[in-house]
């Protein structure tokens, strides 16, 4: 029974948010659910907000590739095969659907070493067991209860090189009262932008740049999606 006072993420049940993804075909379109011919607009977002962020920092190099990355909630592949495979030398995957990571595992890009390491597991399950110079999370996060998300960044801070590069890329809440948004379609929370921020903060990592995607038609009536682009605090 819930009351008022029940947050979104305490509804989060992963054995449901597994059975509905476990239902959608393992396809590029499916992945982004009603709305399939978003995908090159999303990727040339991601490719343009990444751009930004190296000329920003000093110490990521602006021109050549990544060497490692990862891509987390990958899905079957269309943001590595789409986006980080033109900016990476090796993308490794993060993805609990079996079905949808065989499709990665059966791919030319696969075959050609530039997909490395793929995981068949949940966020919430997942340890870096490498050292990683980009790690690339999209649309995924909002089946991660809030301390989930935590130690989830806390664990992916831990994992950047000395020069890594965490970007977060999700849909925003756009409730009246400004509170996350729980779905039950697919078990997943909406999150606020103050709730990202809070997020991030507590797990220690402070956001050198954030915007929103631009250019998705009106007409879709879509969810604000935001980038942020995350490095570890320093100290002083």
């Amino acid at each position: 029974m819930t009351d008022s006072h029940t947050t979104a993420d305490s509804k989060i049940d992963h054995a449901a948010s597994l059975k509905y993804w476990n239902s959608v075909p393992a396809t590029t379109g499916s992945m982004l659910g009603e709305f399939p011919s978003v995908s090159r607009i999303d990727l040339q977002g991601s490719k343009s907000f990444l751009a930004k962020v190296r000329r920003l920092l000093p110490g990521v190099q602006s021109g050549g590739k990544f060497h490692q990355a990862v891509d987390c909630g990958a899905g079957v592949g269309r943001v590595t095969e789409g986006f980080l495979s033109h900016v990476c030398e090796v993308v490794d995957a993060v993805e609990p659907v079996a079905k949808f990571t065989q499709v990665m595992k059966d791919s030319q890009l696969k075959r050609d070493g530039v997909i490395g390491t793929i995981y068949t597991r949940g966020l919430e399950d997942w340890t870096p067991e490498k050292k990683y110079d980009l790690i690339w999370v999209q649309w995924c996060v909002g089946h991660l209860t809030d301390s989930q998300l935590i130690d989830y960044t806390v664990r992916c801070r831990k994992a950047l090189t000395e020069n890594g590069l965490m970007v977060v890329k999700e849909n925003l809440s756009t409730h009246f009262s400004g509170q996350d948004m729980y779905d039950s379609e697919d078990s997943s929370v909406t999150r606020t932008d103050a709730k990202f921020r809070q997020v991030f903060e507590a797990a220690g990592m402070e956001i050198v740049k954030s915007e929103l995607q631009k250019g998705f038609p009106q007409s879709f009536n879509l969810l604000p999606v935001q980038f942020y682009a995350l490095r570890p605090k320093t100290t002083n």
